[in-house]
């Protein structure tokens, strides 16, 4: 993609507004916190210390806004109190240019780093330097600064306060992505009765997963349909695959795949309705002809092996979402939902829930994130490029802004500290949009201020106005929090006693200024995704190996079953597709070339990789019980399939193309003892074995850019 095409689609996405659920209580919430921070500020203080004040809480508010799975009010606390300290040190180096310079460009890097801990961080960080800009600005003295720092953390704890006195949706995020997940499979049920080979993006399920981790102390109070879905929910995809593949056994047509659209419409209608309940914290309402549909004897008369052995495993699964979506109903709900999910067990045995997982507090976090920054301290690290990248060029813009005949600098380096991002695609669409709502912002606000000439109070009343409008629209689009940010900033100012036309012709220019240098950087000083592409995919297809040899282990040796060798491959392989789709995304957007890795042939090994996934969960699927017969040969397979993919994920990010001639040999071995009668015969496994070699081969030929070969009856025609 050349860069006139990219800054093109660029600008393009970061002007996109889209619809989004509003939260209008949260927001009330965010602006009554704020509107109490400046009160008290005004009436205490006077209206310099009470816009320090109002940073403090505005920011902190933003926090709790973002996708994180901590609890909101230590956001807000986090948040406060970073800004609190920040400040305090900024105030402190202020006096002496080339030490506050040198401050600003150690603490700009640190919050570069801070990405490395995840976006929340990483916003959160790069937020305390923006505004730090401002905040020092305002005290005049040591002792006038430590008000203002108590302020603004008195802000941070305001808005703490109010989560935790005046909750709206308690666990509503978790409840979310629980739902999210079950709704997602719902669809993947009901697009299973038309294509039995669709696809399933697995990004609902690993948001999930990362929900689901909690604190003791949150493991105490979380609601009892929030402890056992997911886990449920995870093993319900597998089957569902498994009960709608043709290679399972059921034809494509007939009663046999009739009966089987009946399961997946009825399991589609129970995990919606599980989706609903746990979202809204309502008893489970089940339909009655899907609950029907479940318990029907014709399941074992019309379907045979793997495809009946699936259904069973698919009603007991079910049956156990229902019980732990129940919630707090009332008693006869609470029956009625226990009766139906009796009912739909009769079809197969349960399985275990395990034990919630738990997520580190607070303190215990601190060495988490230091080993995660210290990871990206390596040449060639996005992140570490980023902290690079922004600290300087958060230091020529101030340094820029200081000496252009202006005052009030900051905000070229306070633009560009907010649009820089690790990422080309999202640093070059903020920039044009954090210039286009500057533009939209500070006209409108002008405008009204130089009609209605607001003193201290309206001015204070207005900006909490665009802070109402940027909480309850910040998620529709980075434009629109722009525009709503910069006119809160400019009654802001005009309630400390900045000047109105300096404002306007200040920020608009200066903002330009910070969103071309960041622009600039990134060109000089890039982090492209494309060159890495290759990496991305040796990891995908080494994790992929790695699950399908656990799978395909646990046939050689079902007595050791219950290991956990076979789970923690499946969250690498998921976590390994995600990157890989997420990195793809991002090189497609990238002004430069492929590097050895087009698109069609990151599509074909794409496909590949998916196929060779699926095949192994729905081996996975079918996995045997402790006392079944062992299958000998599917241990070697498995070494072949272990070694050869490490190996050719190796090769791939070396630009070679991969060979498979261990796991050939392995499958013609097991063949030949078959033949011979000295294994176990197995056709359900070895089938699922020729698939995986088909898809690895598929993968090859993609790599390669080779056709894939026809069938000899297609040659012959």
């Amino acid at each position: 993609m050349g860069w006139l095409r990219a800054l093109k689609e660029t600008a393009r996405s970061g002007l996109t507004i889209e619809r989004r659920r509003l939260e209008p209580l949260i927001a009330i919430r965010g602006a009554a916190g704020l509107a109490l921070v400046i009160g008290v500020g005004l009436a205490l203080f006077g209206p310099v210390v009470a816009a320090s004040s109002a940073f403090g809480a505005f920011q902190a508010a933003i926090a709790t806004f973002q996708r994180s799975w901590r609890p909101r009010p230590v956001l807000a606390l986090v948040s406060g109190a970073s800004l609190a300290v920040s400040t305090f040190l900024g105030y402190l180096a202020g006096p002496r240019v080339p030490l506050f310079v040198a401050l600003l460009v150690l603490w700009t890097f640190l919050a570069g780093l801070a990405w490395a801990a995840g976006p929340t961080g990483g916003l959160i960080a790069s937020s305390n330097v923006a505004i730090m800009l401002v905040t020092v600005t305002l005290p005049t003295s040591v002792a006038n600064s430590a008000v203002h720092v108590v302020m603004i953390l008195f802000g941070g704890v305001v808005q703490a306060a109010l989560i935790v006195l005046f909750p709206v949706r308690r666990w509503g995020a978790q409840r979310d992505a629980l739902a999210d997940a079950l709704a997602a499979e719902a669809d993947y049920a009901r697009r299973l009765r038309q294509d039995p080979l669709a696809a399933f993006d697995p990004v609902p399920l690993m948001t999930a997963r990362s929900a689901a981790a909690v604190t003791p102390r949150q493991a105490r109070r979380r609601p009892p349909e929030l402890r056992g879905s997911r886990g449920v929910a995870e093993r319900i995809r597998p089957v569902l695959a498994s009960l709608a593949d043709p290679a399972m056994g059921v034809p494509s047509e007939g009663p046999e795949r009739d009966r089987v659209r009946e399961l997946l419409t009825a399991a589609g209608s129970v995990l919606d309705s599980a989706a609903r309940a746990i979202r809204n914290g309502d008893p489970v309402k089940l339909s009655p002809p899907a609950v029907a549909a479940l318990k029907t004897p014709d399941t074992g008369t019309l379907l045979t092996g793997p495809s009946r052995r699936a259904a069973a495993r698919l009603g007991a699964l079910l049956s156990d979402v229902i019980e732990t979506a129940e919630g707090e109903g009332t008693k006869e709900e609470r029956a009625e939902a226990e009766e139906a999910a009796e009912t739909i067990r009769a079809a197969g045995d349960g399985t275990p829930v395990a034990p919630h997982r738990r997520r580190p507090t607070l303190l215990r976090l601190v060495p988490v994130v230091g080993r995660a920054v210290r990871a990206e301290l390596r040449p060639g690290s996005p992140i570490l490029r980023h902290a690079v990248r922004v600290s300087v060029v958060v230091a020529v813009g101030y340094v820029i802004g200081a000496a252009l005949p202006f005052g009030h600098g900051y905000w070229a380096p306070m633009a560009a500290v907010m649009v820089m991002r690790p990422e080309f695609s999202r640093t070059y669409g903020r920039a044009v949009a954090r210039f286009g709502g500057t533009i939209v912002g500070v006209s409108l606000a002008t405008a009204i201020a130089r009609i209605t000439d607001p003193g201290v109070t309206w001015s204070a009343l207005l900006s909490v106005l665009c802070a109402l409008l940027m909480y309850l629209l910040m998620h529709t689009g980075y434009v629109v929090g722009q525009a709503c940010v910069s006119a809160y900033v400019v009654f802001l100012l005009a309630m400390a006693g900045g000047n109105w036309s300096q404002t306007v012709h200040e920020r608009v220019f200066l903002t330009l200024v910070g969103g071309l240098l960041a622009m600039i950087a990134y060109a000089v000083y890039p982090a492209w995704e494309t060159p890495r592409l290759r990496g991305r995919l040796g990891d995908w297809l080494q994790a992929d190996g790695q699950y399908a040899a656990a799978v395909v282990g646990q046939y050689a040796e079902p007595a050791e079953r219950g290991r956990d060798d076979v789970r923690s491959a499946l969250l690498d392989t998921r976590e390994a597709r995600v990157a890989w789709q997420e990195a793809l995304a991002t090189a497609q957007h990238e002004p430069v070339r492929h590097r050895g890795l087009s698109r069609a042939a990151a599509e074909d090994t794409q496909h590949a990789l998916a196929q060779f996934g699926r095949v192994a969960m729905l081996l996975e699927a079918h996995l045997p019980c402790g006392g079944a017969t062992p299958v000998p040969a599917a241990a070697r397979l498995a070494q072949a399939l272990r070694r050869t993919t490490a190996q050719g994920a190796k090769e791939v990010r070396e630009r070679r193309v991969p060979d498979w001639a261990e796991v050939r040999e392995a499958l013609a071995q097991w063949d030949a003892q078959q033949r011979t009668g000295e294994g176990e015969a197995d056709p359900f496994v070895r089938n699922g074995a020729g698939l995986l070699l088909e898809a690895l081969e598929e993968f090859s030929r993609g790599l390669d850019g080779t056709p894939k070969p026809k069938p000899p009856s297609d040659q012959a025609d």
